[in-house]
């Protein structure tokens, strides 16, 4: 293997870079530019993710340190000055635009839901990012605090976020997924949580074809149409036909709707769950509506493992930059772990990456390797060592 091949390199080679110049171009972010282009920003600010970079001064250290490998990956400086410059004034729409991209190449490998029904399910909800309000002054959200809120759709087959919207942490959830452009495909299942309930959206997304399930408010008021059948399974009370009675709701929501309730298997709190979806048995909608907690591991995941919770830059353009470059990062894992079908976890992939990003090894390899092997895999010459 040639000495430049390092880990970093390879998974440069997955982004579309005619694509990424296209973009660019059509922004003109790179007009009048001489010795530091968006793709030296994006290849700096991947390897921050990448490595868990913190600091200008950091990125500055790490890629100092490994100055011989500049020229291979199309970098000609690495000044934390011009690194703070770009990140202020070259927009991050082009980042965006780059990661909806990368997005359509990991779909095409991405393997299915575990669950047994054929209908994509998707999942909706919104996590708060922390700003500290006298350095992110833009980013208002209550008297002392900063903070903005990244909305998000998760298809589950790959657990791919398919839709993403960065946007003040005063924006409530439902109202961007009204305003915004949350598309579903007719037959899709999508499950929300309560913070969603609204019966004309409800009903938009029954005439769209789309099936929902929720948790039904508290103080719902409906009439009693039918019962079906309840599973002999422990836990299940009630399966029951509904429809609403409230003057306004009867209005905006006629059709029928499903109330399944359920206890909770720890606490035995009984759980009313909602659905326009009567096709479907009782243990199916239940098991749907707990799977929703996996768009907060998700959430949880990204917060954990990428940089999008301290930033260096304080601007808004640079806090959304970083945000969609991490989540760039988080496709190109995404994506080699599809290709090779690894049995190492998106995390244990993660580190690996990490602790090899800059030395030259295949990351057909790196697949293989154990913990063992990893400091061998560090060293100077892996492919001679490794499998010794």
């Amino acid at each position: 293997m040639p000495h430049y091949s390092t880990v970093m390199n390879q998974l440069l080679q997955l982004i579309p870079r005619h694509e990424f110049e296209r973009i660019v171009r059509e922004h003109g972010a790179d007009r009048n530019v001489k010795k530091f282009s968006c793709y030296q920003q994006l290849v700096v600010m991947l390897l921050a993710q990448l490595r868990g970079l913190d600091s200008l001064r950091e990125i500055e250290t790490a890629l100092v340190a490994h100055q011989s490998r500049w020229y291979h990956l199309g970098l000609k400086t690495v000044k934390r000055s011009t690194l703070a410059d770009a990140n202020t004034s070259r927009p991050w729409r082009i980042y965006e635009a780059l990661y909806y991209r990368l997005l359509e190449r990991c779909q095409n490998f991405a393997p299915r839901h575990g669950f047994k029904i054929p209908n994509p399910i998707v999942s909706m909800d919104a996590t708060t990012i922390n700003l500290c309000l006298s350095v992110f002054p833009w980013a208002n959200y209550q008297n002392t605090k900063g903070a903005v809120k990244l909305h998000c759709q998760l298809d589950y087959a790959g657990h791919l976020p398919t839709r993403i919207v960065v946007t003040n942490a005063r924006r409530r959830e439902l109202k961007v997924v009204q305003e915004e452009d949350f598309s579903l495909q007719p037959d899709s299942i999508l499950l929300v949580d309560r913070g969603y309930t609204n019966y004309s959206w409800y009903q938009h997304l029954t005439d769209r074809g789309v099936w929902f399930i929720t948790r039904a408010r508290k103080n719902i008021d409906y009439t009693l149409l039918g019962q079906h059948t309840l599973p002999k399974k422990p836990g299940f009370v009630a399966d029951e036909t509904i429809c609403l009675t409230h003057k306004k709701a009867k209005k905006i929501h006629p059709c029928p709707l499903r109330l399944l309730t359920v206890l909770e298997p720890k606490t035995l709190k009984p759980i009313r769950i909602l659905t326009n979806n009567f096709s479907l048995d009782a243990e199916a909608i239940a098991d749907l509506y707990r799977a929703r907690w996996e768009i907060e591991i998700f959430f949880k995941w990204i917060k954990q493992n990428l940089k999008i919770k301290s930033f260096v830059g304080t601007s808004k353009n640079a806090v959304l930059a970083q945000i969609w470059i991490a989540m760039c990062a988080y496709l190109l894992l995404c994506y080699i772990k599809f290709q090779s079908r690894s049995q190492h976890s998106l995390l244990e992939l993660s580190r690996l990456i990490r602790e090899t990003l800059l030395s030259p090894f295949s990351l057909v390899d790196l697949f293989r390797v154990t913990a063992q092997q990893l400091p061998v895999a560090r060293s100077p010459n892996p492919q001679l060592e490794l499998f010794a």
